[in-house]
């Protein structure tokens, strides 16, 4: 009988442990439009992970909601994003417009584009996106560039990516 239990004991705290834990990962999409002469960037994070980020840099008093959301939301996570995700576009710095942003269940999805591109040979992507309060964190980047499909992972000790298409 204390078998039993003991062994109830191990596999409830086991369960309980798995359940508790919970991962960081933010999923990009990427994708270069050629005649539209732009990149279009989808990035899905955390709400509750990005608005406690916020809250830390910028004002304790930031709410990401739907419901009554402060104007200047939009302000913060753009240049919350500014800082964090950077990409170069033929070796040159691109910075990208914020469009907008909108809530899916437990994330916020947030659309930004990089116009006036005809042709993209190199891409080197930074993406930092909640290291500063989540070292766990994994930012995904799913790129579709000149027909080309490529998956990358940034993390805390792999914060750059590169690709060529020469």
């Amino acid at each position: 009988m204390k078998f039993i239990k003991a062994s109830f004991l191990v596999i409830t705290m086991s369960l309980v442990m798995s359940v508790a834990h919970k991962y960081y990962v933010s999923v990009t999409q990427i994708s270069f439009v050629k005649e539209q002469e732009a990149v279009q960037i989808i990035t899905r994070i955390d709400v509750a992970d990005l608005e406690l980020t916020l809250q830390e840099r910028y004002d304790s008093n930031i709410k990401l909601s739907s419901v009554n959301e402060d104007p200047n939301n939009d302000m913060h996570i753009s240049r919350y994003l500014d800082q964090k995700f950077k990409i170069k576009i033929n070796t040159k710095e691109t910075p990208f417009n914020f469009v907008g942003k909108q809530y899916d269940n437990d994330l916020v999805v947030c659309y930004l584009e990089i116009e006036n591109i005809k042709e993209i040979n190199t891409i080197e992507m930074s993406n930092m996106v909640l290291f500063d309060l989540f070292p766990e964190q994994k930012n995904v980047i799913k790129t579709k560039i000149n027909s080309e499909v490529s998956n990358l992972i940034f993390t805390t000790d792999d914060r750059n990516q590169y690709l060529n298409f020469k």
